[in-house]
């Protein structure tokens, strides 16, 4: 009952938001697209040979590591008419895959290629910031799924149509936890948190909306329950999470702290919830966090899980030794059944990143000791490539 007034309460919201609200412009996770340049910088852009465009793609320096950024973007991006409704489409895609080598307790060994991301993805906008777009398709192997129930993955409209506000339709990413709601893209680490592993990650086709502020921000929906198109509105699902930002005045000055929380409620057969806090604090080079949840049942990316409590949590610190080069470790527990003792999963990682163009190109080497109580012991070595066009 509660689900169904929220989901009322939400939809009346995001229609009054469309029907009354007057145009604003707000900073967006893809603030590195053309989407948000002068306009004077585009004409000249667009004036550029295809060499001299390249050209730029050889010389690109960036330092930025916590957004995505498009290597080919100038190229793959067009500026439409006066006369269109549209300002501009860009093409897009992006890779990342490892290569793992598995050694168990024993001293055997098994190595896999592991493809975590391959993805083409068309973004547009219309003028006037009214609205964009994002077709993502997701061509990423899944014995779990056919293939049309992988291949859509971010498919949505949105609008900035309030100022710090953000509303969307379709289907998205979620965040159920912090690092649970990260772009492969922008994660850490080639895996998630085993937290994030079971509990987060999944895309969901519903309305949310999203709130920047500088001391707060927010990310609330209500969503489908059913997940990869398996099925139709089996549930629905509530999922919000609110960050607290206590120096978001400060302009930096002495870092950041990230507080936050969150909750994901939602019914398919039965009721089923995920609690989640996470707490961050990000000082020039140096990045620290942490953070924890416990459900009640969960419906992520493993699949429904009725009835099975589980808990975990993780730690990472990061350093940056230079722009390009980055080390960080990070311990990682998780319980996946709190009936069951002696059934822990640790995992101890130490990791390396090298950004030849920020996260748009980059290496990566992870080393993860896993200790489990309930199966032997292994060690994993993975060589990571990201690659961002």
């Amino acid at each position: 009952m509660k689900l169904e007034i929220m989901k009322k309460i939400l939809l009346i919201l995001i229609a009054f938001i469309f029907a009354s609200s007057p145009v604003f412009a707000i900073e967006d996770d893809y603030s590195d697209s053309p989407f948000w340049e002068d306009k004077e910088e585009e004409l000249v852009l667009c004036e550029k040979s295809l060499k001299e465009k390249l050209n730029d793609v050889y010389h690109l320096e960036v330092e930025q590591i916590d957004k995505p950024h498009f290597l080919l973007t100038e190229i793959l991006t067009k500026k439409h008419s006066e006369d269109s409704i549209w300002e501009t489409t860009q093409l897009w895609t992006g890779y990342n895959a490892d290569w793992t080598e598995y050694i168990s307790e024993n001293g055997s060994t098994d190595n896999h290629y592991n493809i975590y991301a391959i993805n083409v993805g068309l973004d547009g906008k219309l003028k006037n910031n009214n609205a964009d777009y994002r077709i993502m398709l997701h061509y990423t192997p899944d014995s779990n799924r056919d293939f049309v129930q992988n291949l859509f993955a971010d498919v949505y409209v949105a609008t900035n149509k309030i100022p710090h506000h953000r509303v969307w339709l379709g289907n998205s990413r979620p965040r159920v936890g912090y690092e649970g709601g990260y772009s492969p893209y922008t994660l850490p680490f080639m895996l998630r948190s085993q937290i994030s592993r079971n509990f987060g990650s999944v895309r969901r086709l519903g309305a949310r909306i999203t709130g920047d502020y500088s001391l707060v921000d927010y990310d609330l929906g209500i969503y489908n329950s059913s997940t990869y198109f398996q099925s139709f509105f089996p549930g629905t699902d509530f999922i919000g999470w609110i960050n607290f930002k206590p120096l978001g005045l400060t302009d930096g000055k002495y870092g950041k702290i990230n507080i936050g929380g969150g909750l994901h409620a939602g019914e398919q057969d039965v009721n089923y919830q995920v609690a989640g806090a996470y707490l961050g604090y990000e000082y020039k080079k140096m990045l620290l966090n942490f953070e924890w949840a416990n459900a009640d049942g969960y419906n992520g990316p493993a699949g429904y899980a009725i009835n099975k409590k589980a808990t975990g949590f993780y730690s990472t610190l990061a350093y940056r030794f230079t722009p390009k080069v980055q080390g960080l470790i990070r311990y990682d527990e998780f319980d996946p059944n709190k009936n069951v003792s002696n059934n822990k999963n640790r995992e101890y990682s130490l990791g390396l990143n090298y950004f030849i163009k920020g996260q748009a190109l980059k290496l990566v080497f992870n080393y993860v000791f896993c200790q489990n109580d309930s199966v032997k012991n292994s060690h994993r070595l993975m060589f990571g490539t990201q690659v961002l066009l």
